[in-house]
């Protein structure tokens, strides 16, 4: 079960959103890579790091600083936020990023997600927002008629190494994840799901484990970590248990 902590860039300073809207942004450190190393040295097997700024450009913003987390720490880094190209998932892989996230393109443009599968192996990782199981677009502005699952299974057979899953009416909300469809997602699959949005408590973690074996392979925790609601030495502690 591994618990990835969130480290999401804005201004090349460590933020956390409500529901994704960039003006409803709280900083939290002004050092994301002494943040990175803090986590890693707690317990953290995985580092998930968002460019807010690329995701709204559509390009890196943030290159430097993913660059300073990779450095700091010694377990493996993934990335998200603006990928859009061949080009960018190399830049981001030969800095040392291990897994590059991709979202809004894996289901816009298909062909986009199979070509880096076949050029990136091991190393791509789609991120699916859902609302009432239909997959939301471009920071959730847009639901489409999509369905999660059916996506997601289009997703394995290109060959992704996970599923992030987030319920974006439980993300930052501090209100626990959507156990139901994460592991509903999860069954429907072989390919390991990351639960994301509303992982906020023990008890959530406990509810983890529940569903560990329908192939819920762990969760991206944010808020949570940085106002003080989950203490993550002991969230791994329990994680491991």
């Amino acid at each position: 079960m591994l618990l990835i902590p969130a480290i999401d860039l804005k201004g090349g300073q460590c933020v956390r959103l409500r529901q994704g809207r960039m003006n409803d942004a709280t900083v939290f450190s002004d050092d994301p890579a002494a943040v990175a190393k803090r986590w890693a040295d707690e317990g953290a097997e995985r580092i998930h790091v968002v460019d807010l700024d690329g995701a709204f450009k559509g390009s890196p913003v943030n290159l430097k600083v993913v660059e300073e987390i990779v450095a700091a720490v010694d377990v493996p880094v993934q990335i998200g936020g603006g990928i859009r190209d061949e080009e960018t998932v190399q830049r981001y892989l030969n800095s040392g990023v291990q897994y590059v996230i991709i979202g809004t393109k894996a289901v816009n443009t298909p062909h986009f997600l199979h070509d880096l599968c076949l050029e990136f192996p091991r190393h791509i990782i789609v991120s699916l927002d859902a609302k009432d199981g239909r997959v939301a677009l471009n920071g959730w502005a847009k639901v489409t008629s999509h369905d999660v699952v059916e996506t997601a299974v289009h997703c394995e057979r290109d060959g992704v190494e996970a599923i992030i899953y987030t319920d974006i009416s439980r993300d930052g909300m501090m209100q626990g994840f959507n156990a139901e469809s994460t592991s509903a997602l999860a069954r429907a699959l072989k390919t390991p799901v990351l639960a994301s949005g509303g992982v906020s408590s023990l008890d959530d973690i406990r509810r983890l484990k529940e569903i560990e074996n329908d192939g819920v392979a762990g969760a991206v925790i944010g808020r949570a970590l940085y106002e003080g609601g989950l203490d993550f030495k002991e969230a791994v502690r329990l994680a491991k248990g």
